[in-house]
């Protein structure tokens, strides 16, 4: 069964970080790639960070720098760590294939507010 669980979000103050983990099921995992999006309220949802099976990586403007995308071939699991989190970064985040996407996971709340 094809199945996304994101997890790690939470209420983080400006400046901060947090670490999400994206744990995939029903999929070769290791010969895709895979990307983290958000959606944030009254917003459409976009890709901020993407790798391939390589291990290339490409991040979004908004977030080079500051937010860095890995994985976990072994564990069949993406992760993204994000630092010096700003209010503009509250929104769901959600991984998946890059090329022809799954079924959406139910996605993890990230808040960055004082």
């Amino acid at each position: 069964q094809v199945h996304l669980v994101e997890s790690g979000g939470g209420l983080v103050q400006p400046g901060g970080s947090l670490r999400l983990s994206c744990a995939a099921s029903g999929i070769i995992f290791a010969s895709n790639a895979m990307g983290w999006y958000r959606q944030a309220p009254g917003k459409e949802r976009e890709l901020v960070a993407a790798i391939t099976y390589g291990y290339l990586t490409n991040y979004a403007d908004s977030v080079k720098g500051r937010f860095t995308i890995s994985r976990d071939n072994a564990k069949n699991t993406v992760f993204l760590q994000m630092n010096s989190l700003q209010p503009e970064d509250t929104a769901v985040y959600y991984c998946n294939k890059i090329y022809n996407p799954i079924s959406w996971g139910q996605g993890t709340q990230v808040t960055v507010s004082s």
